[in-house]
């Protein structure tokens, strides 16, 4: 039974920083740092991180910890805390994560995917609050999701389920990371806005000049970041791109809401938050071709939590468990 005075870490791991932070009973954020991943020296380094922050945030509050939630980029196996695959974090593969700092922390821990961490949030604190069937889509480098049906996070039989990104939606589409054709993010990804980005400018460099000045010059260096500032600056070669973006977006939309018929659609990540102008259109275009029955109460709103919304719904993953006795 968790009292009104114990506190739980949420943790948000990526390839790059690691954010900590310490909540309430509540849901509320007390303290939180970020760290710089240490991703070089394997899984123990970084685990070995964590501890530490943990450590410092608690002699900081003087708080009673009772338990981790921790979101990864990655293959999670939700049952036993292991991360199968972290594209980001070179190394882990099979790591034992809940295993690891279970050991060390002498707590309980809960692993999931990040996206997966993020709808959490959203749904106990966040855009999706008391809503019993929603999706939040999440358009960063790739693209990923969360969906609650009927008032449960869904996982699948292999805790897949959500990886929208991997839908296709052009048989004939770009070659995408996962091998396939046509994918979801291949074309409104971080990494697909980027590579139609480089592949345009190769074919005419007279085209995109504004996109390689964001870039400081260097095709290498064109990012999904370069494409959008240049958008913002008038290029018509970043323009044309984003009106590919916002196609895609719509097309990915009405899938997921026609398949799951979500009261609520939550959009949110790195992309969108660099255009939030295009959210109108593409509640527009989701309302024009998706089954009117799938959109006569739908509601898109746009993710409320920010840059903390990975330590929340981190938090609030352990807070469920804590709170309802489930592993």
């Amino acid at each position: 039974m968790l009292k009104e005075t114990d506190c739980v870490i949420g943790i948000d791991l990526g390839g790059t920083k690691i954010g900590i932070g310490i909540l309430n009973v509540s849901g509320t954020l007390i303290d939180s740092v970020r760290l710089k991943t240490d991703s070089k020296h394997g899984p123990a380094s970084v685990e070995k991180q964590i501890m530490q922050a943990i450590q410092d945030l608690k002699n900081r509050t003087k708080v009673e910890i009772k338990g981790i939630g921790i979101g990864v980029a990655g293959q999670i196996d939700e049952e036993t805390g292991v991360v199968r695959f972290a594209p980001n974090l070179p190394g882990w593969h099979q790591v034992t994560l809940r295993e690891n700092l279970e050991r060390e922390a002498g707590i309980p821990v809960k692993v999931v995917n990040d996206v997966r961490a993020i709808t959490w949030g959203e749904w106990f604190y966040g855009a999706g609050k008391h809503y019993q069937d929603l999706i939040c889509l999440f358009v960063g480098t790739g693209i990923g999701s969360g969906i609650v049906c009927q008032g449960k996070m869904q996982k699948g039989d292999n805790n897949t389920f959500g990886e929208v990104g991997h839908m296709t939606i052009d048989f004939h589409g770009p070659r995408c990371t996962c091998g396939n054709n046509g994918c979801f993010e291949a074309f409104a990804g971080g990494w697909g806005i980027a590579r139609q980005a480089k592949e345009l400018i190769l074919a005419d460099n007279q085209s995109g000049q504004s996109i390689l000045e964001k870039a400081g010059g260097y095709l290498e260096n064109v990012s999904a970041k370069a494409v959008i500032e240049a958008y913002h600056s008038g290029d018509p070669l970043a323009l044309l791109i984003l009106e590919k973006v916002k196609q895609a977006l719509i097309a990915g939309c009405v899938n997921l809401v026609n398949a799951f018929n979500p009261a609520c659609l939550i959009l949110g990540g790195g992309v969108l938050d660099g255009i939030p102008e295009i959210l109108s259109f593409i509640d527009k275009g989701i309302r024009e071709i998706a089954l009117k029955t799938a959109t006569d109460k739908l509601q898109i709103k746009t993710a409320l939590l920010g840059k903390n919304v990975g330590i929340i719904g981190s938090g609030a993953v352990i807070l469920d468990v804590l709170k309802n006795n489930v592993g």
